[in-house]
Order: C-alpha cells, then sequence, then structure tokens
C-alpha cells in the first residue's frame, strides 16, 4: 500500500522561504514540527511522494557541500527531481536578468533554490518569480540553516523556550537567522563577538521585537566567556566566510580568544556544541570539541536535509 502524505495545515504557509526575519512565530514552529514529522516518517522506512512530479531548480552561484546535497537528496526522497544550475550555465545578472532569468524558471520548474551573495537578488528573484523561492544562503540570511540548528537543539534539548544559546564569533549571515529564529522561539541568545563584528542591528532589533512576543531574550557582547557562562547551547561558524579571504589575517587577529575549545566550554558546564561547517578547526573551534562527546554537528548537518524537507513539502507539495 503506498504511504500516505504527511498532512499539515496550509492556511499560514509562507510563499517563499527568503528570510527567517519575514517568517511568522507561527510559521515558523510549523516548519519545524513538520521536519520533525518527516524526519520520523523516513525513519519509520521512507517519506511518501508530496512531490511527486515536481522539479526543483538549484541555481547556485557559490559552492556548496551541505547545501547542494541535502536540497538534492531531500527533493529525491520526497518524489521529485533536482536540477543542479551552475554559475557557467547560468550567469544570472550578466548573461541575462534576474527578472527574466525567474519569469523563464518559473515556466518549467515548480520551486527555486538560490545560493548567492546578496539578498537583494534573492528577493528580485522571488519577486519576479511565480513559482516559491527558497534562500540557500545569501550574504544577509541563511534561513534553512538555521531551520536545521533549531531542530536539532530541539532534539537534543527539549523546548526551545528559555534555552540560553551562545554564539561566539562574527556576525554573520548564519547568525542573523538563528538570532532571528532563537528569538521566535522564546530562547535566550548571547552573542560574544568583538566590536566591529557584531551582527546588523536591524536584525538585532527585529530580534529583539520578537523576543517580546516570546520571552525570549538578546543581548551582544564582547565577552566570550560571559556570553558562554550557563548556556545549554554552543554555537560557532568560521571567522572567515566566502569572499572575505583578502580579511583573513585582520580577522583572525581580531577574534583572538573567541575560539571554542576545552577550557572555554567548560565555562557553561553541560552545553551541546554546534557548528553549522565548514570549520576551519584550530581556529574557531577545536577538534578536540568537534569530535568531542558535546558536539552535535553532525546531527546539525544531518538536519539540514529533514528541514529542507519541511521547507519544499510545504512550499511544492500537494
Amino acid at each position: 500500500m503506498p504511504k500516505e502524505a504527511v498532512v499539515r495545515p496550509r492556511k499560514s504557509a509562507p510563499r517563499h522561504v527568503i528570510a527567517i526575519a519575514d517568517l511568522t512565530i507561527e510559521q515558523l514552529r510549523d516548519l519545524l514540527d513538520l521536519a520533525t514529522e518527516l524526519k520520523a516518517e523516513w525513519t519509520r522506512g521512507g517519506n511518501a511522494p508530496a512531490l511527486n512530479g515536481r522539479v526543483l531548480a538549484m541555481l547556485f552561484e557559490r559552492p556548496s557541500l551541505r547545501t547542494r546535497v541535502s536540497f538534492e537528496v531531500a527533493t529525491r526522497q520526497l518524489g521529485g527531481h533536482a536540477m543542479y544550475l551552475a554559475p557557467q550555465e547560468v550567469d544570472i545578472g550578466h548573461r541575462e536578468t534576474v527578472a527574466d532569468a525567474a519569469r523563464v524558471l518559473s515556466r518549467y520548474v515548480n520551486g527555486i533554490v538560490i545560493r548567492t551573495s546578496t539578498h537583494q537578488r534573492v528577493q528580485e528573484l522571488a519577486n519576479w518569480a511565480t513559482v516559491p523561492v527558497i534562500n540557500g544562503l545569501s550574504d544577509l540570511e541563511h534561513p534553512c540553516q538555521a531551520l536545521a540548528d533549531l531542530l536539532t537543539i530541539r532534539e537534543h534539548r527539549g523546548a526551545l523556550r528559555g534555552l540560553h544559546l551562545a554564539y561566539i564569533g562574527d556576525g554573520n549571515n548564519v547568525c542573523h537567522s538563528l538570532a532571528l529564529a532563537a528569538c521566535k522561539s522564546g530562547m535566550h541568545m548571547v552573542i560574544g563577538s568583538p566590536i566591529g563584528y557584531w551582527p546588523n542591528e536591524s536584525i538585532v532589533n527585529l530580534a529583539r521585537e520578537s523576543a517580546q512576543a516570546t520571552g525570549g531574550s538578546i543581548t551582544v557582547i564582547t565577552d566570550p566567556v560571559a556570553a558562554i557562562r550557563g548556556a545549554d547551547v554552543i554555537y560557532t561558524d568560521t571567522w572567515i566566510s566566502m569572499g572575505q579571504e583578502r580579511e583573513s589575517a585582520e580577522r583572525r587577529s581580531a577574534f583572538a580568544g573567541f575560539q571554542v575549545n576545552a577550557n572555554l566550554i567548560r565555562v557553561a558546564g553541560d552545553a551541546v556544541v554546534m557548528h553549522c561547517l565548514p570549520a576551519h578547526r584550530g581556529e574557531e573551534i577545536t577538534d578536540e570539541v568537534i569530535d568531542g562527546p558535546d558536539s552535535i554537528v553532525f546531527d546539525q548537518a544531518e538536519n539540514r536535509l529533514h528541514a529542507q524537507k519541511a521547507v519544499l513539502h510545504t512550499l511544492m507539495g500537494g
């Protein structure tokens, strides 16, 4: 007998997933709940073909391991087909306009995931496309990563509300989406980062507004030890993201003292450790920590698959 697809209420489903900032508290919770259901369904023997006959275009302008593979596999496990479009094949914005590419792809496929350098390009694509658009990474946000992060925290720490999440390092796109998602979930997030590398002030203000509704909070400080004290979850990311290679020496100097190592995590006591990968081992995190008993980094990587299934199911499912 064929499997029956997981059914979720669609009255509040988003049109696109291009930023955690755009999701309501209810939409975020629904995506996490659906990811949990789809992961359990897969573990029981496989997912129902909710994307049967549907095609996802993967428009990637930046290199990827987890985003590309997890989206391709997620689409196939839900019965659909994913088509990878390399930068040299499309050269969006140069060979043809974003608007033209969006309108053409919308005639061929049922959804588009884009991984690009500028958030404005994601927004422009969504403005012109008549099919759902998913942000696979931009300079402002990485929403699919944050969904996988919260799914992983929930699996290891239970209810999200009231948890203390310490983020140590660069206030980048990953930090932005994580902060917004954490505050929409009632978590207390403390960001430890040197002056000059704090998250975008408008993102922090949006996160703080959400926290007022959920009982969460967000704090940005320059002391990594104070940020981590009493944490339930410790999170870090690379100090040098794609496109910042020329700043390598400056960034390594600025982030000296912000490494997540054994001495630092002892301050927290009983905390799990996360990293969105790829990791620069020996810089922002040590081998001892990322490979140690407190690390849930590879559960986190796996959950990109299940979180993105929830996004695909919600946006492209029947």
